[in-house]
């Protein structure tokens, strides 16, 4: 039972605090006249008259104390407690590897931020971190890749250190490989999944090209990591027609293929997008972000102090004031 007005504070037993309607009782009953005596006396005023009467001032007090100690020793009873409550969270994350394309034409610039015209990698960045900074409880990793893959933060709960890895090393100027190796990128971001044993593991792959590397083809790659139950999101970014590409300083026209990326992402159980504006990557994102979510179970926890100590030793000093009044000050003729 909680107190009125104390929202930190519950009474453990609260059906003695019943008990304190009898002290009111009490007090009417011993204020009631008596009977009338048996044996009258013959008047005493002669006695009375051979000294000075003194009246207590105090005379009311002794029962005062013996009910408060009554009501202190009923409150005890009833066992105040100082309750602290708070909640407790217990999350089952999801591990996420982002690959990232960084091949040259990723140097296109062909995406507005706000006012701001800006590449494709900038704008892909951009909205990473903020995924990244949407999913506290889960670990991520991210690999880029040209020609071939580069691991650059491995998977890791260290958010703040992953998102300065983010803006620091995925640029251009690692050693790309003139190509474009979609294959081996998802195996390298499912080779850092496989051994994982959170329930839900997902690859985000980026790129603005298709596979032009030898080797292993993404439908295989996808096969692969269907068999150890990762999803593979593919999402194609860019426009199209002719750009110019800053990194090799030519033009080259814009190809894509959209319906590999599909076929990636049915084998797995995911999903395929194209993202051809600032805006609809944010969107693509979001959308993955409430496909893939964490789940969180929250238990509260109750934690109950009892003080009835302070009552209870207040009713024990009330009843032995009250006792010894009642031997010396108060202390009545036979």
């Amino acid at each position: 039972m909680s107190i009125p007005f104390l929202p930190d504070y519950q009474f453990a037993a609260p059906a003695f605090l019943y008990v304190l309607l009898a002290i009111p009782l009490i007090v009417i009953v011993r204020g009631r006249r008596g009977p009338a005596p048996a044996i009258a006396f013959s008047p005493m005023n002669l006695l009375l008259s051979l000294g000075p009467q003194v009246k207590s001032r105090f005379g009311s007090i002794s029962p005062a104390l013996l009910y408060l100690a009554l009501a202190s020793g009923i409150i005890a009873l009833a066992r105040p407690q100082k309750v602290n409550a708070y909640e407790t969270q217990k999350a089952s994350g999801i591990e996420i590897t982002l690959a990232i394309d960084v091949s040259f034409s990723m140097s296109i610039v062909d995406f507005w931020i706000g006012r701001d015209k800006v590449d494709r990698l900038v704008a892909a960045k951009d909205v990473i971190k903020n995924f990244v900074k949407a999913r506290p409880n889960d670990r991520i990793g991210v690999v880029i890749f040209s020609g071939r893959p580069h691991s650059i933060a491995p998977l890791t709960m260290d958010h703040d250190w992953l998102l300065d890895t983010i803006d620091k090393k995925i640029h251009f100027d690692h050693k790309i490989e003139p190509a474009t190796a979609i294959g081996t990128a998802i195996a390298a971001s499912a080779k850092r999944l496989m051994e994982r044993k959170a329930k839900s593991k997902i690859i985000v792959l980026l790129t603005d090209g298709q596979q032009t590397m030898p080797g292993l083809s993404p439908q295989e790659a996808a096969k692969l990591s269907a068999t150890l139950g990762i999803k593979v999101y593919t999402i194609a970014i860019g426009t199209d027609g002719v750009h110019y590409v800053p990194k090799i300083n030519n033009n080259m026209e814009q190809t894509f293929d959209f319906a590999t990326l599909e076929e990636v992402s049915a084998i797995t159980g995911a999903k395929a997008y194209m993202a051809k504006d600032f805006d609809s990557l944010n969107k693509i994102f979001a959308e993955i972000d409430q496909l893939e979510k964490t789940e969180i179970a929250t238990n509260r926890v109750v934690e109950a102090k009892d003080v009835y100590f302070p009552f209870a030793m207040a009713a024990a000093v009330l009843a032995a004031i009250a006792a010894a009044l009642n031997v010396t000050l108060f202390r009545g003729i036979p």
